[in-house]
């Protein structure tokens, strides 16, 4: 396996029209790209964006061979495609209607939360709250946006025996009206602490009646049943999706109903409350809109983890065992719901589907309504055009795009306007570079990057087949079912580019329309009252100049986050230009050349205490540390012997670079020393929530009928970057916990548990 530094150009293209009403209407979007530790790979696989071909490779060619190492940062989407903007007219939507496995190789077939408190490792008061009843509510979705028009009121929806609301299409709306189905028993399994905080909720609210029945979809929250009337009621959202590279037609929340957005009194954050598993609605297809306690406990569990550890998410609130139902997937299992929230649970296919039906004054309204009502600041919180939008800073300075732009203003020279829809699509694309440099630089893969998962406020969420990384492998999914690895760690920032590309065809017509996006004719009519393609042609290359620049932009904050979040991992106070390739990759090709594993390197290298002269003796003794106790470097095969030199190497300069970073180049005195100790552990996690750990969970749960074991993973998910957790005061409160449990779920992986994979029914 090679570590030496490499380049290529990878090319894959996007098949589709830009005005599909106007034959040859295409736009070439090309971005440059180099292959990496998540690059979209070449060779003779098929292309990455490709709508019309398998995802990244052919699944009946060749077993595919371990990828060589490369040193190169990431490759982004590379397309010298077209890209279709949202025709004027015309429908083009196709309405056609976990178990862990252990991961093979070559097997062939921050946004709208408050700042996480991840840092903060001292033991906190108990917060501010009310009451649910006192929390306060709102409808804006609803009140702002088109619903079902077989149930135009709540009244027509409540009227409505359950069990007749049933999966179908539905057609011009984003949302049908509908209420969770009743539940005779259940039992509150657990309850996130820190979610109860940030909705604003007193900590002793989840014992109450009002709460437990509210969290299962029997107590509705703005109705008054009697009176048939209110001023608000539970939803379930329509949408659409591309799922591994083909369009899916119509999706929608199939078992995730919202009650209501709660408005946090003491910050002013404003979340959608969402239960998952609440029942079938029009949009659960051939399901049952139920969720098995398998799933459940992954997602209410990895939701808060990630949120603990700094990463965009959406959150859960609580889960609840169902006894009473039995769930049919591969096996019969038992249900549940989850209480989750978010800012909003809008996601890129949301649009996508009145895009393909040729809703234009739906995808107009959808937009104004996520800038004017979710977006925090409004038109006026977007950024604004970059000096050079062609070129964008390749430095932390993307980071921070000025705003302020009234929405009326144009921005950009003539052929490359802006206007506010391409502010807006600028905005998504940003958030989500961020996001998934989150992931990448946490070794988090989702497993199921659809548009449908896509979220339009750069948020981790639909927590399904996913993992993080023991062994780095950038080739790993946790998803048994992705055989073309579309959705592999080393994928994951192309896939949300591809994503953002089928946005960009939602809003192509707005971005083409630059500085008439408000004229009458626009408005009307759009791109139809043109009768040649000639005409249309200033717009197509104003689209195709907007699009291509936006995947610039993408690929500069993306790098740009990720170097940061990796600089304040490996414990660096300053900036270097060097640091992705001088640093950060030679790092990750040795990392999966030795096999080690992800984040107990960097946990581990938090606790080196520095001398002031290291010598090889000491790193033989440190070197052990970095490799699972069952797996030491003694172990390694001979060919790979020599590399234990490099790690040596890349040691001796990273020792040199604190030295200078935290005491001007002297040798770091001990107080020093256990500050910038203290400082990387407070990035660096000591607990990750593992794949076989939540097999045992669930075994336990479901099994044994434990209760306490999902209470106490749940405590360390909140509470990932401590030394120790049994015996100490967290919010105030003595935790017992597990001395005995901690130490096995922070120490060496089973061979039989690493890179483990799961199967996508939940």
């Amino acid at each position: 396996m090679s570590t030496s530094s490499s380049s290529s150009q990878a090319t894959s293209h996007i098949a589709c029209s830009y005005f599909p009403q106007v034959p040859g209407g295409y736009i070439p979007v090309r971005l440059g790209t180099r292959q990496g530790h998540w690059a979209a790979d070449g060779g003779d696989d098929a292309p990455v964006c490709a709508t019309n071909v398998p995802p990244l490779r052919n699944p009946l060619s060749r077993p595919r061979p371990s990828p060589p190492s490369i040193t190169h940062p990431p490759s982004l989407l590379s397309s010298s495609a077209p890209v279709r903007i949202l025709p004027s007219h015309g429908n083009t939507e196709n309405n056609n209607d976990g178990l862990n496995r252990r991961w093979s190789p070559n097997r062939s077939s921050r946004r709208g939360f408050p700042p996480s408190n991840a840092d903060n490792t001292q033991a906190q008061s108990p917060w501010p709250g009310v009451t649910l009843a006192a929390l306060p509510k709102s409808w804006t979705f609803t009140s702002s946006l088109p619903p079902d028009p077989m149930y135009p009121t709540p009244a027509e929806s409540h009227r409505t025996p359950r069990h007749e609301i049933h999966p179908r299409q539905v057609r011009h709306a984003l949302f049908t009206w509908v209420r969770p189905e009743p539940q005779s028993t259940s039992e509150l399994l657990a309850v996130s602490p820190a979610a109860m905080r940030d909705l604003g909720l007193l900590a002793s609210e989840a014992e109450t009646e009002d709460f437990k029945q509210t969290v299962v979809g029997n107590k509705l929250w703005g109705w008054d049943e009697e009176k048939e009337t209110g001023e608000g009621y539970p939803w379930a959202q329509c949408y659409g999706g591309w799922q591994f590279g083909s369009w899916a037609g119509q999706l929608g929340d199939g078992r995730a109903i919202s009650l209501f957005e709660a408005t946090n009194p003491f910050t002013g954050a404003r979340y959608e409350v969402q239960l998952k598993g609440a029942g079938i609605t029009p949009y659960s297809r051939f399901a049952d809109g139920k969720a098995v306690l398998r799933s459940s406990i992954r997602e209410f569990i990895v939701s808060e983890y990630l949120h603990a550890i700094g990463v965009p998410t959406t959150r859960a609130l609580a889960i609840s065992l169902l006894p009473n139902e039995r769930v049919r997937r591969e096996r019969i299992e038992p249900g549940a719901i989850v209480v989750r929230f978010a800012p909003s649970w809008l996601r890129i296919g949301t649009f996508d589907l009145p895009r393909m039906r040729g809703d234009r004054e739906l995808v107009r309204q959808l937009a104004t309504y996520l800038a004017e009502h979710v977006i925090p600041g409004g038109w006026e919180a977007l950024p604004a055009r970059l000096e050079d939008p062609s070129s964008p800073p390749q430095d932390e300075s993307i980071l921070t795009p000025l705003t302020g732009i009234p929405p009326s203003e144009i921005q950009g020279s003539p052929g490359e306007e802006e206007n506010r829809f391409a502010r807006l699509f600028r905005h998504i694309a940003r958030l989500n570079a961020l996001m998934v440099a989150s992931l990448q630089s946490y070794a988090f893969t989702n497993g199921v990057l659809n548009t449908d998962n896509t979220s339009l406020l750069g948020l981790s969420m639909d927590y399904g087949p996913f993992a993080f990384l023991d062994v780095f492998d950038p080739s790993y999914t946790p998803n048994h079912d992705d055989d073309t690895l579309r959705y592999s760690y080393r994928n994951q920032p192309t896939i949300i580019w591809w994503n953002l590309v089928r946005l960009a065809e939602a809003l192509g017509e707005l971005l083409a329309a630059g500085g008439e996006v408000d004229e009458e004719w626009f408005v009307s009519k759009g791109f139809s009252k043109f009768e040649s393609e000639e005409a249309t042609q200033p717009y197509v290359r104003r689209a195709e100049k907007i699009i291509a620049q936006a995947g610039q932009e993408y690929k500069a904050v993306f790098l740009a986050e990720y170097t940061r979040l990796m600089r304040r991992r490996l414990g660096f106070r300053t900036v270097n230009p060097d640091d992705l390739e001088g640093f950060i990759s030679p790092l990750l090709d040795t990392m999966e050349s030795l096999s080690l594993d992800y984040n107990l390197f960097f946990r581990t290298l938090s606790s080196i205490p520095l001398v002031p002269t290291p010598t090889p003796e000491l790193w033989d003794t440190v070197l052990p540390k970095f490799f699972y106790p069952s797996t030491p470097p003694s172990s390694l095969p001979q060919d790979k012997a020599p590399l234990l030199k490099d790690l040596t190497t890349w040691l001796e300069k990273w020792h040199e670079r604190i030295k200078q970073d935290w005491n001007n180049g002297n040798p770091l005195i001990p107080e020093i020393d256990q500050e910038r100790i203290k400082a990387m552990k407070g990035v660096n996690p000591k607990f990750v929530p593992r794949g076989w750990i939540f097999d045992e969970v669930i075994r336990r749960v479901e099994k044994d009928g434990e209760r306490n074991v999902l209470k106490r993973l749940l405590h360390l998910s909140l509470h990932p970057f401590e030394d120790n957790w049994a015996g100490r005061e967290f919010d105030g409160v003595l935790y017992e916990g597990n001395k005995d449990e901690e130490e096995r779920w922070t120490s060496d992986v089973p061979k039989v548990g690493r890179m483990l994979q799961c199967s996508c029914s939940s």
